[in-house]
């Protein structure tokens, strides 16, 4: 008996071993690709500006904290393939097996393992992952709204730099002297009417990159005085030569402002269960006063309208029937009353529409928290549900590595995938109850997974090629049989 338990134990501390290894190179290989996809979205906002690696490490950082919920599924789904496969490939599975100890025993260590990683999974969402969105949405915010570096290129209009407009015809290798160049002053927001003209000159910036300095030869400045009478007929100018001029340019515009935090903590991702809760019940309450507040003040509206009818009709509200009332109007009585009727017709059907345009966003807004909320448990979730379609499916393909093992995770993935962004698009829309819009993948994977695991343990040939092979050749017999027959008679 302690021999077995011993065993047992070895069995656990081998299929704990096989299974870390493919775990943590499968999770950082999707991680990896999915940081390769961000940059390849983002590559055109980040080159150019001139950002110190500290903030690109920063900013893959965050987005890769914000990638967990899509990576950690698809490393539990594919590591738990290969371990199973491997075990297959080299008749360990075979040989537990053998010893006694059934299939669902062996997986026991990981399923606990799942658990606690669904369990870990949920903190992470709860209370890492908002951390980590708002962090990375920060980032991202002042990296988008960063000028680029100070650049001239020749014959190129620069209009990076506030108030000014610059060209440069011509610049040296040394990117220090250059020649025909034009500067506008816009400075004063009056047009093109500080115009700096040179033959040549220099251009240095200061050792911290705050200033940079043009120091021009042989030029002209022109200068339009437009605080002049008449000067749009006569254009009366100021020009003056010089041999040398230094004009300073501020770079402070360049540098990357770092945004206060407080403006995206509310954002519906940077909440977590008890923040989210607690914003939808207010979101539902202002939408409930909103329509309350509607329908009071329509009513109010269409009392009066009616109040204002009856009494241009005068005798109106006397009559029995409004045809009668509308006879002893006069023409011009009748012509107002029927153009306050009409002007007060479209105005309550403006006021309807933007009503219901209104609705309809907050509505939107509430469906917004309510998927993240969700989102928070589906993600746990789905690593225990993808664990077990990964194991048994490893188990009955007995095939280990990256090749089939790939193959397989990829689909499944993909399918689950896509089963969850058809959930949150019709929750989004309002087609479907957020519960079932949003536990729709793990529903319609959790039967495979049982499935799957049921077969694995009855040790059941679902994917045995010679079974496959041997079944198609006796439905091939029976239908060549079956024909025969027919023929005789």
């Amino acid at each position: 008996m302690q021999q077995t338990v011993i065993y047992v134990k070895k069995v656990y501390q081998l299929v704990l071993i096989s299974y870390a290894g493919p775990f943590i190179m499968t999770f950082f290989i999707a991680l990896f690709i999915l940081d390769m996809q961000f940059l390849w979205k983002y590559i055109d906002e980040l080159v150019g500006k001139g950002l110190e690696w500290h903030l690109i490490a920063q900013l893959m950082y965050y987005a890769s904290a914000t990638f967990v919920p899509l990576a950690l599924p698809l490393a539990v789904l594919l590591s738990s393939l290969m371990t199973f496969g491997n075990l297959g490939e080299h008749y360990e599975l075979v040989s537990m097996k053998a010893s006694g100890i059934s299939l669902r025993r062996i997986m026991m260590p990981l399923i606990i393992f799942s658990i606690c990683l669904s369990i870990a999974a949920f903190y992470f969402s709860n209370n890492i992952l908002p951390v980590a969105q708002l962090k990375f949405q920060n980032r991202l915010y002042d990296i988008r709204h960063k000028k680029l570096t100070f650049n001239i290129k020749e014959g190129v209009f620069y209009k990076d730099l506030d108030g000014y407009v610059i060209r440069v015809g011509k610049k040296d290798k040394d990117d220090v002297h250059i020649h025909d160049v034009l500067i506008y002053n816009h400075t004063k927001r009056l047009g093109n009417i500080d115009v700096t003209v040179a033959k040549w000159g220099k251009m240095e910036s200061t050792s911290d990159g705050q200033y940079i300095f043009f120091t021009l030869y042989d030029g002209y400045s022109y200068t339009e005085n437009v605080e002049v009478s008449n000067y749009k007929k006569n254009r009366p100018d100021d020009r003056t030569k010089f041999d040398e001029q230094v004009i300073r340019f501020d770079l402070s515009s360049f540098e990357m402002n770092q945004t206060d935090e407080d403006l995206f903590k509310h954002h519906y991702l940077m909440l977590n269960l008890s923040q989210l809760s607690h914003t939808i019940d207010s979101l539902n309450t202002k939408l409930d006063d909103t329509k309350t507040s509607f329908k009071e003040n329509l009513n109010v509206y269409n009392r009066l309208e009616e109040i204002a009818i009856l009494t241009e009709a005068g005798a109106l509200s006397q009559l029995p029937k409004v045809d009668s009332g509308f006879q002893i109007l006069g023409r011009n009585s009748l012509e107002k009353v029927k153009t306050n009727a009409l002007s007060g017709v479209q105005f309550k059907q403006r006021n309807i529409e933007n009503s219901l345009r209104d609705w309809e966003k907050k509505e939107e807004k509430i469906r917004k928290h309510i998927v993240v909320y969700y989102e928070k448990f589906t993600l746990s979730f789905a690593c225990l549900v993808l664990f077990f379609v990964g194991a048994p499916l490893g188990a009955i393909i007995r095939k280990g590595g990256l090749g089939l093992p790939v193959v397989f995770s990829v689909i499944f993935f993909i399918i689950f995938h896509i089963i969850s962004i058809m959930g949150k698009k019709y929750v989004l829309a309002g087609a479907m109850h957020p519960i079932l819009g949003m536990w729709l993948a793990s529903i319609c994977m959790l039967p495979l997974g049982i499935f799957l695991t049921f077969k694995a343990t009855t040790d059941a040939p679902l994917l045995d090629a010679d079974v496959w092979r041997k079944n198609f050749k006796t439905i091939i017999g029976r239908f060549s049989k079956s024909k025969n027959r027919e023929e005789e008679y």
